[in-house]
């Protein structure tokens, strides 16, 4: 291993296993009434992972966390992307998609991954933390997106204080459809690529990315708990489900980590188990002047400060 060159894939992959029985146990507790499947699964070419799948419960209707290790040869599309004729590779994460019944707790997606590339002796050439979480509702309650960034702000500040803008205009300028132009939802972090540099070391790097990961629960299951048992009628569902489209649009068609699951031949079932079950898709669907429907278009076509 070349000087300087720490490998963190043992320590953090021991983060996300613990850190997914973590958030699992919570969000079990929460539903009160389905439980997590789990299915472990294994890459030919090398890794495999843990998927943990919850559906039709009292709160959530689907969701999934799921942890993952791949390695091996750099597949073709990753060789061009990375500028190299050969090489190997190292990358976990997790990841998480959360799809309530109620239109009135939004939708939530975090992820916190780590990669490693080596040259032909096997020495890291360069290693990287990346990751965030963000919020997606589809009736918008300011309290909540400000909550929500409020934890995001604390965590970052606590390692360094241009963290939270830095991070959060990336996540408004990433979790963007271009093709509506308009956002996907409120916001949060999102950061990718974070290397050693001679201000941060890649262990201050594993210390932020873990703290951001262990803010999560604080930064979502309050609002769940507020919004769970507010009424709801057939127009707002459809709404939701509306909007749902919106976010399968952005996975399939942005999604770097989609898009990275499938050149590295992941496991389909755990990319694509942040699809949401009930999606509906209107033609030039447009809600009325003046309503909450319209209210969240126009936040959303305009990336806000919540803190």
């Amino acid at each position: 291993m070349q000087k300087g060159k720490v490998s963190f894939k043992k320590e953090f992959y021991n983060y996300i296993e613990n850190l997914q029985d973590t958030i699992t146990s919570k969000l079990e507790q929460l539903d009160g009434k389905a439980k997590f499947k789990e299915d472990l699964w294994q890459r030919e070419e090398g890794g495999g992972g843990r998927t943990r799948v919850i559906e039709n419960g009292a709160i959530f209707e689907k969701g999934g966390v799921n942890i993952s290790k791949v390695f091996g040869e750099l597949p073709e599309a990753l060789r061009k992307q990375f500028g190299v004729k050969e090489g190997n590779f190292f990358a976990c994460g997790l990841s998480l998609v959360l799809h309530p019944t109620n239109p009135f707790v939004p939708t939530v997606h975090a992820n916190w991954r780590y990669f490693e590339m080596y040259d032909t002796e096997g020495n890291i050439v360069t290693q990287w933390f990346g990751g965030g979480q963000d919020l997606t509702p589809y009736y918008l309650f300011d309290e909540d997106a400000t909550h929500f960034h409020q934890v995001c702000k604390t965590a970052c500040d606590k390692h360094n204080k241009d963290f939270y803008p830095k991070f959060k205009e990336t996540c408004d300028t990433y979790f963007w459809n271009t093709h509506r132009n308009e956002a996907r939802g409120i916001g949060g972090l999102f950061f990718d690529y974070l290397k050693e540099t001679d201000e941060f070391l890649i262990e201050d790097r594993y210390n932020f990315v873990t703290e951001i990961g262990d803010s999560f629960l604080n930064s979502y299951t309050p609002i769940v708990e507020k919004r769970k048992a507010l009424t709801y009628k057939t127009a707002h569902k459809d709404w939701q489900e509306v909007r749902r489209g919106r976010y399968v649009e952005f996975n399939l068609v942005h999604d770097r980590g989609t898009l990275f699951g499938l050149k590295t031949n992941g496991r389909i079932e755990s990319i694509l188990m942040s699809l949401p079950p009930i999606v509906q898709w209107k033609y030039n669907h447009q809600p009325e002047k003046d309503t909450e429907e319209a209210r969240l278009l126009e936040v959303l076509a305009k990336p806000k400060n919540w803190v």
